[in-house]
């Protein structure tokens, strides 16, 4: 099949990377300008993999959704709206009716709290039925052939099993997503969950670990409920399942931005930790569904508004005793 990625950075080279490995048609689109994509055109690599000559390096915007079956975005989470506000100036929201489209990243909007696929059909309307590719992995591993299981949720059946069956290959093992909702916040809050892991490395705690992670998704479980979703979802591959490479990995941006914050050096830390941005949106979440999430709640202070990691830490750990099961 012709896939179109749209977004040059780790992940979208990725897609496209893995999209030409299982035998497609395959199209990278880089804004012009961007130092991502000239990079691609001198040397056809980054710093995690190189791109066979047969993959199509563009920055024409029409010509990589008009030729397209499937189109995956794979960008920045908080650029979303802004990205599809010129998708649609371009003509473009009526032609991505007809084909596959995916969203390839982990967030929720800042501000509003609203998931991706929320922000799509506001922007290009509710004809563009957007899938969602989620869970555990990280490029370096999947480039040296370490495979691992991914999902795939949508609301409409009919292409989001088209997808799997297009995309799935010995090195991704896809699973549906039944519950888009669950699926969306879910791989969303692992990553403020992850920024929680890396503070407790940079503190020496990393114990705690196993606290935080049957704590986490119990706060979660609260609210994909109280929003209508359903909680087991959190106990999936969009979330609990993406612990090992969120909380543990060494690669883990989020992880790593934790630890650089309690250690003092988040300043010189340049990559992006798209759980800063949705500790804010989730607590727009909390007070709009009357949800107590206090790790989430934590995170936000520390990242947000500057407060002492040590201090809100050793808070959330002496909060009032309660049942398990709360």
């Amino acid at each position: 099949m012709r896939v179109s990625v749209l977004g040059c950075g780790r992940w979208g080279t990725f897609h496209a990377w893995y999209a030409n490995r299982i035998g497609h048609e395959v199209t990278l689109w880089g804004r012009a300008g961007s130092d991502h994509l000239a990079q691609l055109r001198e040397t056809r690599s980054n710093e995690f993999l190189s791109l066979p000559e047969t993959i199509c390096l563009t920055d024409d915007l029409m010509e990589a959704v008009q030729t397209a079956e499937i189109v995956i975005i794979s960008i920045h989470a908080q650029a979303l709206r802004s990205f599809l506000c010129n998708l649609r100036s371009h003509g473009l929201g009526e032609e991505l009716t007809k084909k596959g489209v995916i969203l390839c990243m982990k967030g929720l909007e800042i501000g509003t709290g609203k998931r991706l696929t929320t922000v799509v059909h506001e922007e290009l309307g509710e004809a563009v039925k957007p899938v969602v590719w989620v869970g555990p992995g990280h490029v370096q591993d999947f480039v040296r052939g370490i495979p691992n299981c991914m999902v795939l949720a949508g609301a409409d059946r009919d292409a989001l099993h088209m997808l799997v069956d297009a995309l799935g290959s010995p090195l991704i093992r896809f699973y549906y997503g039944e519950d888009l909702l669950g699926t969306e916040v879910g791989a969303a809050a692992k990553n403020v969950v992850g920024l929680a892991a890396g503070m407790l490395d940079g503190l020496g705690y990393g114990s705690l670990k196993g606290a935080l992670m049957a704590r986490g998704t119990r706060e979660l479980v609260r609210l994909v409920r109280a929003m209508g979703g359903d909680g087991e979802t959190v106990y999936g591959l969009s979330h609990l399942g993406d612990y090992e490479a969120t909380l543990f990995s060494p690669h883990s941006n989020n992880r790593r931005y934790g630890e650089a914050v309690v250690c003092g050096t988040a300043g010189d830390f340049h990559k992006i930790a798209e759980g800063v941005y949705t500790a804010e949106a989730l607590m727009a979440l909390s007070r709009e569904y009357n949800v107590d999430l206090p790790i989430s709640a934590t995170v936000y202070e520390i990242v947000r508004r500057g407060r002492d990691p040590r201090e809100q830490l050793t808070q959330l750990f002496l909060r009032a005793t309660k049942s398990e099961k709360e």
